[in-house]
Order: structure tokens, then C-alpha cells, then sequence
């Protein structure tokens, strides 16, 4: 049986010659941001790494091998996570742009909003380009928390059961079905509905939406809606703006790398883009939280990283979450 994770120490950009071609679902590539600063875990401590380049080209001889060689990794329908600060986005986007034709940025806001300097913008986002191969790569809705704007413009219904908003039971025309058996005849009082690209569910499933009143009836003209309630709801479908997961706060989890992601990020990160079984690829894994992630969601990972300290936590940490399960 092969590893759930497999660790290298080395040079991303050696080691990603090894990956085979098309083997990897999805990558997350956070290397370091380009602020001209040494970081370390503590005062006291030699766990960190420097983050000084002296040129722009440097920083690109280092970043770039690493993007194309992913690229060459990635299957068809994988993604490509760059993580950068927004304050250094500029070269990452342009080299994404280069190797890959489909682009999205994600704005994290990392931290609650502060401003310590007084002379200028407090700086709590990050831009993480979501890249792919091809125009619909494989994506798992995620959600986010509902917020005040959200639930008053949703959840505008409400029955002897609850608030609910309205989700499609039909399809439209971009999205048409090509079942045969989705295009049946369902009676509803006098009113028989027959939608012209076809239901969402078997008849079975919609009989069973609708003995259970699970389904909203319109007064007049229109469709037929299943009714999604507020408080069985997993939240609202994430948007490209994710302002719900913060940094590694004292005593929220333990931190064990200075630049360390929290675990919540990589989870919806890994948990959009592949399935269960899949491969996931760190080209510069730091303390290895891609591992623990893709571990806890049932996924294989591949870690690399020049720097032994990181290697060690990395081994250490996830031989302990192998030994609790």
C-alpha cells in the first residue's frame, strides 16, 4: 500500500522533476512572500527562514521552475494554488498568467482588522490565484458562514418548519440534462409541472420533497422550488472573498512555523478541488499543515522543503496525528 504522505527534503525545483506528469490533483504553492524580512518562530528561537532576495529576477529564478513544473504535474482538470500577499501579488499573478489560461483570485483576510503603524493602511489580505488547466477544473461547492445580508435576502420564506430560501429543483438552459428520465410529468393540484430541460431529481426523490412539505408550491406562474432551510442549511456557497477563516491566534492552534497557514484554510482549499483518494502536492510545505489537511479529508499528499527544521515538525507532527488517528 502506498503512503498517505510522502515527505522530501530538497529543492522544490529539482524535486517537482520527479513528480509524474498529470499525477496531481491540486497544489498549494505558498512560498515565501518577498517582504525583505527574516523570520523567525520566536526571538529565541532558529526555526525560520530568510525572505530577502535581492533582485525581482531572483526571486523568479526561484518561484518559476516550481510553476511550470507543477503545471506539467497537474491533471487536466487539477488546480494550482499560489499564495502571496497582497502586497507582492504582482509577479506571482504575472507568472500565473504566463503558465496558466484560467486565473482567479482569492482574497483571504488573514487577521481582524488592526493598524498598528498609524501612517498607513493596516495590511490583513492575502491573494491566493486559484489556476487551472481548463475553464471548469474539478470544483466541490464549500460554504461559508451565513452573514446578516445573506440570510435577509435568502431566507425570505418561512412555514410551520422555519425560515427557508429557494434552490433550483429544475434546470435552466446552460445546464439541460440528458437523462431521459428526468423529463417526467409531476401533478401538484390542478397544475402539472413538466420542466423543459428536465428536473434536478428522480421522481421518486421529488415524491418523497414533497410529502415531507420540502418543496415551495408558487402561488401564480413559475416553478417548482425545494425549500432550503435556514437552520439545516451548511451555510452560504463561498464567494472569492474569505473573510472567515483568520490566522493562527494565540491558543486557537498550535504554531510550530513562523509563516504557518491555519489548518481551516487548507481544508477548503484541498476540499474544493479534489475527492477523496486524491493527490495533493506542497512544493514548500513549511510545517507540513497540507499533510495534516489532506490526512484529516481523506486524501494523499506530497510534501517538499529545503529547510531540515521544517522537515523535522513536519515528521514529527504528522507521526502524531498518524498515532490519534
Amino acid at each position: 500500500m502506498k503512503k498517505s504522505v510522502i515527505i522530501r527534503e530538497g529543492d522544490a525545483r529539482e524535486l517537482i522533476k520527479e513528480v509524474s506528469d498529470a499525477s496531481i490533483a491540486s497544489v498549494y504553492f505558498d512560498p515565501p512572500f518577498k517582504t525583505g524580512r527574516k523570520f523567525v518562530l520566536a526571538p529565541d528561537s532558529d526555526i525560520g527562514f530568510d525572505d530577502i532576495f535581492s533582485t525581482d529576477k531572483e526571486y523568479i529564478d526561484l518561484v518559476e521552475p516550481v510553476v511550470a513544473g507543477c503545471k506539467r504535474a497537474l491533471k487536466d482538470d487539477g488546480s494550482f494554488f499560489f499564495h502571496i500577499s497582497a502586497a507582492e501579488m504582482f509577479i506571482p499573478e504575472a507568472l500565473c498568467r504566463k503558465h496558466f489560461p484560467f486565473v482567479t483570485p482569492i482574497f483571504w483576510k488573514r487577521s481582524r482588522s488592526k493598524n498598528n503603524i498609524k501612517n498607513k493602511l493596516g495590511a490583513v489580505t492575502d491573494v491566493i490565484f486559484w489556476c487551472s488547466k481548463k475553464k471548469n477544473p474539478k470544483f466541490n461547492l464549500v460554504y461559508q458562514p451565513l452573514d446578516e445580508y445573506y440570510s435577509a435576502n435568502s431566507y425570505k420564506n418561512k412555514d410551520s418548519r422555519g425560515n427557508y430560501a429557494l434552490g433550483h429543483i429544475v434546470y435552466g438552459r446552460t445546464q439541460r440534462t440528458k437523462n431521459p428520465e428526468r423529463y417526467y410529468e409531476f401533478v401538484v393540484g390542478e397544475k402539472t409541472y413538466k420542466p423543459e430541460y428536465g428536473w434536478r431529481v428522480d421522481k421518486s426523490e421529488l415524491e418523497r420533497l414533497m410529502g415531507e412539505n420540502r418543496v415551495h408550491v408558487p402561488k401564480a406562474k413559475g416553478n417548482l422550488y425545494r425549500k432550503i432551510y435556514k437552520h439545516e442549511s451548511k451555510g452560504k456557497p463561498a464567494t472569492d472573498i474569505w473573510d472567515d477563516i483568520h490566522g493562527i491566534a494565540m491558543g486557537s492552534e498550535e504554531r510550530l512555523y513562523p509563516t504557518q497557514k491555519p489548518i481551516a484554510l487548507l481544508k477548503r482549499i484541498i476540499e474544493m478541488s479534489t475527492n477523496e483518494g486524491d493527490t495533493v502536492l506542497d512544493p514548500m510545505a513549511g510545517s507540513g499543515t497540507t499533510g495534516r489537511a489532506s490526512l484529516d479529508l481523506g486524501r494523499k499528499a506530497v510534501l517538499f522543503d529545503m529547510n531540515p527544521d521544517a522537515i523535522k515538525i513536519m515528521k514529527t507532527k504528522l507521526a502524531q496525528r498518524a498515532k490519534t488517528g
